[in-house]
């Protein structure tokens, strides 16, 4: 999405960037938190919580997140295999799609899943109750939608190409960024549970 919606794009279709990006960031943080409020009232109905269970269970996802991550033994991640349709650039006003496309990213699971971290954030979200959750989702979709704005400045062609060959460059990067956390939240985990 970051090529498909940007200000070079957006101007292309004649829409304008900015009420596409903010629909596509307030939708993705909407939709996350609407995710994460119900994962976090279902754990409140099925008495889970931050406790040494629920912290364990956690820590122990983080693991095998890290595993899974890793492509250890051929794990993938668990999660549909689609995009968003491209169609809807062409067929929908701009507020639309980036409504749209921001709400299916902020769910976290109606497209294609990168990293078991979404699951590790979503089982956190299950064990925050209602209000801890929805703060949980509210984030995890803001942190999806946001992205959108670094490509605000980007008003030709050449310098798009450029920011998508740096964004590919740098993914081996957030691979290792999501792994790491994925690590760290279980070792926090742990740590509180035995002290």
């Amino acid at each position: 999405m970051l090529a498909s919606i940007s200000p070079l794009g957006e101007r292309a279709r004649r829409q304008h960037f900015f009420i596409t990006a903010v629909s596509y960031i307030v939708a993705a943080a909407l939709a996350g938190a609407a995710i994460g409020g119900t994962l976090g009232g279902l754990g409140a109905l099925l008495g889970v919580g931050f406790d040494p269970v629920g912290m364990i269970a956690l820590a122990v996802l983080a693991v095998v997140g890290f595993a899974v991550d890793g492509a250890w033994f051929g794990l993938r991640v668990p999660g549909l295999r689609r995009q968003v349709d491209e169609d809807w650039l062409t067929r929908y006003r701009g507020w639309v799609y980036g409504a749209g496309y921001g709400a299916q990213l902020g769910v976290g699971f109606a497209t294609i899943v990168e990293s078991m971290l979404t699951w590790v954030v979503f089982a956190c979200a299950l064990l925050s109750g209602p209000v801890g959750g929805l703060v949980v989702g509210a984030v995890f979709g803001f942190g999806r939608g946001a992205p959108l704005l670094l490509t605000a400045g980007i008003h030709d062609p050449t310098r798009l190409r450029q920011f998508m060959a740096a964004m590919h460059r740098r993914r081996r990067h957030a691979q290792l960024g999501a792994r790491s956390a994925e690590l760290l939240a279980a070792a926090v985990l742990t740590t509180l549970v035995l002290v």
